[in-house]
């Protein structure tokens, strides 16, 4: 067999050396990428699914608000007659069409009064409307029109679906004197599904929500297809044992899909239904960006190999005797020297060859910068500057590493604002960025040495802080002045805002050595603190122990 020329035998090692290195570059590259890609979509979905069911919680909240008002008001005394009860039912119903119907029964369960008197006389002493209400305040959950399918207009030809909220009458001297009862039309949840969407929902997007009944899990909110129908797929279950989340699942089509869910409390307060909300993407269009993203990257990654083994071939060709100094100088580089290659040699092959090595130098450190960039990029929240949730993983592993050497313990701050919601609906959501950014500073301001704070969602905080073995009086100190320093008003272009902040802590080893149930833990003591009137801290320890 006939040997290869030095030219071809260089030109050959140089292809094979850029080719592989540009592929597993481009390989390492690609995993990582595409991996916080994916896990950016996911909270995605699961931060839409939570927003949308936050806004259904709203909007109930609201009606029934309205329905409790108007039970409460004393023009609803003994001595008024149906015809003014009515006037102002009707009234009602004006200002807010969502209400298909409303009515007033006497203590006997007897409808006397009814916008646009139907129905009226007729005995509801057996229906959930009455005899829920003479419990407690009553909404029941999606139903199809019973009494009403055919007084009711529809001029769209579906089938009514409403929402019963009726609360009781109790007269100044303490008697029962019946139960207001209304009809809320179940169109409004579509349109607040449209509202929650539309800025997200592009051509090439293809979202969907399901809106699930607690009560026989069918899907009440959805596409056409599903409407009517029961579910259990993956993330329905997941949703039922955890706050939200996301799961890549196979749906009843045979489809893959990115799931988002939530099946939440409420954090408005009413008797809520506790509704669970899906959110689903394609896969293909979910990870498109992550597929783009990877095959720019392999592409990049060979194109360099080609151009590169095409150089090398070249300059391959004229070298010869210098190919031993070059080789030593090469192995010097690797040891850590500088590479300081022969230039003014008056051998034009060297100057070609050393110019190549250090091109190819220059652009293997560029790929390893921006490498650097990507990943600072991927764990950073983009509206406050604070470390995100992918960075707090890695955080809390190293923290908790550090802890059990030591010897000490380290402490899980939940942190969630009261009252943000209100001031961004009311100031905008420019104004709510700014106030935001504003929490971010005051957090990083009493930061102590040694924690770490990050954004892990809308108003969320988590923060992580090393204490001594008996540094509990430490701990309450910091949360104490957490809440301190975030109660004080925030100044910002719209207004001024008041918040107040609950803080749930768990303790690390002491209530798990999980990353996540530590979390779990932590969220919960911050349940605790909201029921108990919001703007203070809460153990995990004094839950368990109590």
């Amino acid at each position: 067999m006939k040997p290869l020329s030095l030219r071809n035998y260089w030109g050959l090692i140089f292809a094979v050396f850029i080719l592989l290195f540009a592929a597993v570059l481009s390989l390492l590259v690609s995993e990582v990428s595409t991996s916080r890609l994916k896990e950016e979509r996911g909270n995605a979905l699961s931060s839409t699914a939570f927003q949308m069911k936050d806004r259904l919680d709203q909007y109930m909240w609201g009606r029934y608000s309205e329905i409790k008002t108007f039970g409460e008001i004393e023009e609803l005394e003994l001595t008024a007659v149906p015809e003014e009860r009515r006037a102002k039912i009707e009234l009602l119903q004006k200002q807010v069409p969502a209400f298909s119907w409303i009515g007033i029964t006497d203590s006997a369960g007897t409808l006397i009064a009814s916008t646009n008197e139907m129905l009226e006389g007729m005995d509801l002493s057996e229906r959930p409307v009455y005899t829920e209400a003479r419990k407690s305040d009553f909404i029941g959950d999606v139903h199809e029109a019973l009494l009403l399918a055919e007084l009711l207009p529809n001029p769209g030809g579906r089938n009514l679906e409403f929402i019963d909220i009726s609360v009781p009458i109790i007269y100044p001297n303490g008697s029962f004197g019946g139960v207001v009862a209304a009809h809320l039309s179940w169109v409004w949840a579509e349109e607040v599904m449209e509202f929650v969407l539309r800025p997200l929902n592009g051509s090439e997007n293809e979202l969907e929500v399901f809106v699930l009944s607690p009560r026989d899990h069918r899907v009440i909110l959805g596409p056409e297809e599903y409407l009517g129908n029961k579910l259990s797929n993956d993330s329905f279950s997941l949703a039922q044992g955890t706050t939200a989340g996301w799961v890549l699942e196979e749906w009843p089509d045979g489809e893959s899909y990115l799931t988002g869910y939530t099946g939440s409390d409420t954090n408005w307060d009413y008797p809520a239904l506790e509704w669970t909300v899906l959110v689903r993407q394609p896969e293909d269009t979910a990870f498109a960006t992550a597929r783009d993203l990877s095959r720019l990257i392999m592409l990049s990654g060979l194109a360099s190999a080609l151009l590169f083994a095409i150089c090398g071939w070249l300059v391959a060709g004229r070298i010869s005797r210098p190919l031993n100094d070059i080789s030593l100088k090469a192995k010097a580089f690797r040891k850590g020297q500088e590479l300081n290659l022969p230039k003014n040699t008056g051998v034009r092959e060297i100057e070609d060859l050393s110019n190549s090595l250090e091109s190819l130098v220059a652009t293997l450190g560029m790929t390893e910068s921006d490498l650097v960039r990507m990943q600072d990029l991927a764990q950073r929240d983009p509206l406050t500057g604070l470390p995100n949730r992918i960075a707090l993983e890695e955080a809390a592993d190293r923290m908790m590493k550090k802890t059990q050497i030591e010897k000490e313990k380290l402490a899980f701050f939940y942190l969630d604002l009261d009252g943000f919601k209100k001031a961004n609906d009311t100031l905008g959501h420019l104004a709510g960025d700014h106030v935001l950014q504003k929490v971010a500073d005051r957090l990083i301001a009493e930061l102590p040495k040694g924690a770490f704070i990050s954004r892990i969602g809308g108003d969320e905080f988590v923060l992580l802080s090393p204490c001594s073995s008996f540094g509990e009086t430490q701990t309450r100190k910091l949360a104490d002045r957490l809440i301190e320093k975030l109660s004080m008003p925030i100044t910002v272009e719209a207004g001024h805002v008041k918040l107040g902040c609950s803080i749930g802590i768990s303790i690390y080893p002491d209530d798990a050595e999980n990353l996540y149930t530590l979390l779990s833990y932590a969220d919960a003591a911050l349940y605790v603190s909201k029921e108990n009137g919001k703007n203070r801290m809460t153990f995990y320890g004094d839950i368990a122990s109590g």
